[in-house]
């Protein structure tokens, strides 16, 4: 019985900081990085979750997981660290604290507790006083010379935050690379992006959660075999990322199908750790089936929501039977973290390599925006 009350007050705990870190986000005036985005590898930080957990299992959490993730500069080539916000930490202590038996026990609990806070989140961010966090955002996370790609860059001029946090990009701002070439494939969303040739290198590098498959990912046995032996690529935005998603390719909507699921952070920590949850199947997500006008294949392009995810929201005239071009805007995600999944069937493209390299031998994200080209197939056609 010690035991479980000890794994009791760890999880109440939890529950405690990721409410706390919540509210404090109702104070709009305040800067987001000392609230829900406040760095999980600060001396200061450290000293606060060690006020609310207990100190073994902190320390255990400080050995088992990482508090950020190395991202590489597509432009540049240059590595650099991004500290993982507490929030998303708060969010993993509640998913990976404990044994097997531990976690189980916890299961609904952490269930009920990230879809409270997403809910929670989300009202406050379509409350119309949200308009306060926006400048306060805007310059936490230096968006300045952002806002000016923005169809609307005036900040005053949004109604709520999370009209802010979804905002809509200039069409111009986000070019289709090699517009002229039908074969190209082009990043989805300005992200951090994974790509593996096979669905295979993908559970061998990156996707290490238990129990992932494709058909699970499609909510679709029949729909899953059309991508035996296919290639994925991850694009996963941050919070402070233009929170819309786009078309890889030329081609029609040939389905669009909602499965309800969890708000369990897609940070990479999460995806990574061997013998865990995958979160990519348990999660909320809208699977979009495309029809390639260039070869007749089918594209999957998967939202998947996360921790904190308000909404996920296709654009006008985005449906069943559309015909969408290459970077046109298919929808946003409001409030939190969101990872788009493309997934093409076996030979219908080839990833470029220093992506793959990225996503192999470095085992590390790449930033990219949208409408670069990631991609180009099928291999050998003109």
């Amino acid at each position: 019985m010690a035991g479980k009350r000890g794994d009791d007050a760890h999880f109440e705990a939890v529950a405690n900081a990721l409410d706390t870190v919540t509210n404090e986000a109702a104070n709009h005036q305040v800067d987001p990085q000392a609230t829900l985005h406040k760095k999980a590898d600060t001396d200061h930080s450290h000293g606060w979750m060690r006020s609310l957990f207990p100190y073994h299992s902190l320390q255990e959490m400080e050995n088992a997981f990482h508090l950020g993730n190395y991202v590489i500069d597509r432009k540049t080539g240059q590595k650099s660290w991004e500290s993982m916000s507490i929030y998303v930490r708060l969010g993993m202590h509640a998913l990976y604290y404990g044994s097997e038996q531990e976690k189980a026990l916890h299961w609904k609990r952490t269930l009920q507790l990230l879809e409270a806070q997403s809910v929670k989140m989300g009202k406050e961010y379509d409350d119309p006083k949200s308009v306060d966090h926006i400048v306060p955002f805007i310059q936490s996370f230096d968006l300045q010379a952002s806002m000016a790609e923005m169809v609307q860059p005036d900040p005053s001029k949004y109604r709520t935050f999370n009209e802010f946090f979804s905002r809509e990009i200039r069409p111009d701002a986000r070019p289709p690379a090699e517009p002229q070439d039908p074969l190209v494939i082009s990043s989805v969303a300005d992200c951090r992006i994974t790509t593996f040739p096979t669905i295979d290198l993908a559970t061998k590098y990156w996707i290490k959660g238990y129990g992932f498959t494709i058909a699970k990912l499609l909510g679709s046995d029949d729909l899953a075999r059309q991508f035996d032996g296919g290639s994925i690529a991850i694009h996963r935005l941050a919070p402070q990322d233009y929170h819309r998603w786009h078309s890889p390719v030329d081609g029609t909507v040939a389905s669009i199908n909602e499965i309800p699921g969890a708000y369990y952070t897609v940070n990479p920590q999460a995806i990574n750790e061997a013998g865990t949850m995958d979160v990519f199947c348990e999660n909320r997500r809208s699977v979009m089936i495309m029809q390639r006008t260039a070869t007749g294949a089918p594209i999957a392009v998967i939202a998947v929501g996360a921790m904190l995810v308000g909404s996920i929201a296709y654009n006008p005239g985005v449906a069943p039977g559309a015909q969408v071009r290459r970077a046109q805007c298919l929808g946003k995600f409001q409030y939190g973290g969101s990872t788009v999944i493309t997934v093409y069937p076996r030979g219908e493209v080839e990833f470029d390599q220093d992506l793959v390299r990225n996503s192999t031998e470095q085992n590390c994200e790449t930033l990219v925006q949208v409408g670069w080209r990631v991609a180009r197939g099928p291999a050998g056609r003109a």
